[in-house]
């Protein structure tokens, strides 16, 4: 056995063994002995195996995965511009705290800065983006033929490798860079007798790690009025129940439901952060008041604290004295009518928005169900129309709340669920990522994925924004509302996905099934009335 496939071969090895269940691998010639090696893995039912051609939608369909199943995933692939097109991916797990492993196969270090083909400086390509950035040295044929000192040493670096990606020793998962250069021959010689260096007894990891604890508790008094802000990312917070909740789609409700326009009509003294609020500048602005006193409560070593408000922080909270029954009496009654408002308005408008869209899709959900939202209008609009509901999991890259990735996202998490996966996006959204639709033949694919797609013919965010105000109408359609003309139907039928253009009533009726495989449902919108839509939401709950 070669070098490099007894190193790519023990790498996997013990990938498998340390439990990864799902690799992605883009094609090249330096990553051969890791091809072979996962092909091998993947034959014997060690781990399933994910190709794909383009390292962008490799690198989002492994955040879907590892979002969705909470494991590490590795993304493989060449040397070169290959590593740099995970860069977008990187960024997303850092800041969603994601288990992404960049498993790059580099050239030999001595050929750096030689001119030599596809080489360029990649170990430490991601700064301080990663946990770790690990490196192994060439393997080389040891006397005797065999790869015992070699083999300890791989396998080490790779259970630091899955320890650095789960955050086991810091509370802290994230991406992972794992740059290995490999020397030729890159192919094994198969009239060779292959014997591969032996890991520990049992199928065990080389090095066993253990999850840290980080327990900080936080005393807080909940006499006065307090709201609790349910961002991106938080743990369940049982010791919270009694609180009025505002709760992003993607986190959990602790409390009685709050809605995002509910909260300017409040005068809380008191908020509660858990998770990392992402979403609603209603909440920015209550965090930001020097005159409520702020906490936060997380997972990890890192806060939220845009404003530099927070008094303390901590893991969880030891609470004593409780909230004043007319306060929580009031948050429920302004709770209740935001709701009814929202509702009444959509009811009343003349033509359908990405919030209609949002609404039905939020309503045909059912318990067993994951959803993926994208991370530009839809969960806002899905945080104005609902509430998180018990036995529905949401996800959405809100990491960098990026559009970057989403389709192949959705896809990776489908891929992991059992159930029936949703995802609802824009137009530029799906656009942005059509390629994640490219599934080759005989890869795994999802038994039950619909892709909602709000077409408003542009980039409706905008209109919400200062920009869209009118006064910038002048310039506003060309460089922000980005109109494109593209024929959905013609693009998912070029993928051979299967599309249908529906209205909301026709969606509705659609989602009481299920999409046997992969399914497009187009929605047409309209996004030149959104501003005032909105517009009239807010007055409507402020009177």
């Amino acid at each position: 056995m070669n070098p490099s496939t007894a190193q790519a071969h023990v790498i996997v090895d013990e990938l498998a063994r340390g439990g990864v269940r799902d690799v992605v691998l883009c094609p090249g010639s330096r990553n051969a002995p890791l091809a072979f090696a996962l092909q091998t893995a993947d034959q014997a039912g060690r781990i399933r195996l994910h190709m794909r051609i383009d390292e962008r939608s490799a690198g989002f369909l492994a955040v879907g995965l590892a979002a969705a199943s909470g494991c590490p995933v590795p993304v493989v692939m060449t040397s070169g511009t290959a590593v740099a097109n995970l860069g977008p991916a990187v960024l997303e797990a850092n800041y969603a705290r994601l288990p992404l492993i960049v498993l790059s196969a580099n050239r030999p270090y001595e050929m750096l800065g030689t001119g030599a083909n596809q080489t360029v400086e990649q170990f430490g390509l991601f700064g301080s983006q990663v946990r770790a950035a690990i490196s192994l040295g060439l393997a080389e044929t040891e006397s005797g033929g065999g790869y015992a000192a070699q083999n300890s040493v791989w396998r080490s670096a790779v259970c630091r490798v899955l320890a650095a990606a789960r955050g086991t020793r810091s509370g802290n998962a994230g991406p992972v860079h794992f740059d290995i250069p490999l020397r030729e021959p890159l192919v094994p010689d198969l009239a060779a007798g292959e014997s591969l260096p032996a890991g520990r007894p049992g199928e065990r990891p080389w090095t066993a790690t253990q999850y840290a604890t980080l327990d900080v508790p936080l005393d807080i008094d909940l006499t006065p009025d307090t709201v609790v802000i349910s961002g991106h990312g938080a743990g369940q917070r049982p010791e919270l129940a009694a609180l009025p909740t505002v709760a992003e789609p993607t986190a959990p409700m602790h409390g009685p439901a709050l809605h995002p326009l509910a909260l300017p009509l409040l005068k809380p003294t008191q908020a509660i952060i858990t998770g990392r609020p992402t979403l609603h500048r209603q909440v920015s602005r209550v965090l930001a008041d020097p005159e409520v006193t702020v906490y936060a409560l997380t997972t990890g070593p890192r806060w939220p604290d845009v404003s530099g408000n927070v008094v303390g922080t901590g893991t969880r909270a030891v609470i004593h004295g409780a909230p004043r029954p007319e306060w929580l009496a009031r948050c429920a009654a302004l709770n209740e009518k935001a709701v009814s408002v929202v509702r009444a308005e959509l009811a009343a408008h003349p033509k359908p928005t990405g919030l209609h869209v949002a609404a039905v899709v939020m309503d045909a959900l059912h318990e067993g169900d994951q959803l993926l939202l994208g991370a530009s209008n839809p969960v806002r609009d899905a945080a104005l129309v609902s509430q998180p509901r018990p036995g529905i999991r949401v996800l959405s890259n809100r990491g960098v709340a990026g559009i970057d990735g989403t389709v192949s996202a959705a896809v990776g998490a489908a891929l992991t669920h059992a159930g029936r996966t949703v995802a609802l996006m824009g137009d530029l959204t799906f656009l942005h990522d059509a390629s994640g639709l490219l599934i080759g033949p005989g890869e795994p694919r999802p038994e039950d994925l619909t892709i909602v797609v709000a077409n408003d013919d542009g980039g409706g965010i905008f209109e919400l924004l200062e920009q869209g105000d009118p006064q910038y109408a002048g310039v506003f359609e060309r460089v922000f509302g980005t109109p494109h003309g593209m024929d959905l139907a013609a693009l998912c039928a070029a993928y051979r996905v299967p599309h249908r253009q529906v209205d909301p009533a026709e969606l509705a009726a659609e989602l009481t099934g299920h999409a046997h495989g992969i399914r497009v449902l187009e929605v047409a919108t309209e996004r030149s009335s959104l501003r005032e839509l909105h517009a009239t939401v807010r007055a409507g709950v402020s009177n």
